[in-house]
């Protein structure tokens, strides 16, 4: 967490020039905003690692049934 939150000064620092006479709800406004930003940016990259893996994983499945197919193997029967 203290990590985060020094990573998010750093940040501020860096990209938005504060006054010292900076409205703390206007900093904490931006802080939400950083933070909110990193999220969805995090949120989406995962989404897209999710949906790849599920893409991977239908091509893996149906390269499956292709084999089995070939070797004459049926596939799973009915579930008991």
């Amino acid at each position: 967490m203290t990590d985060l939150r020094n990573e998010m000064d750093s940040d501020l620092d860096q990209n938005y020039s504060l006054n010292s006479n900076a409205d703390p709800k206007n900093m904490q406004e931006l802080t939400i905003y950083n933070v909110q930003d990193k999220f969805q940016t995090m949120s989406d990259q995962i989404i897209t690692r999710i949906d790849d893996m599920g893409n991977r994983i239908d091509d893996l499945e149906k390269s499956i049934a292709d084999l089995m197919n070939q070797a004459g193997v049926e596939g799973p029967g009915p579930e008991k």
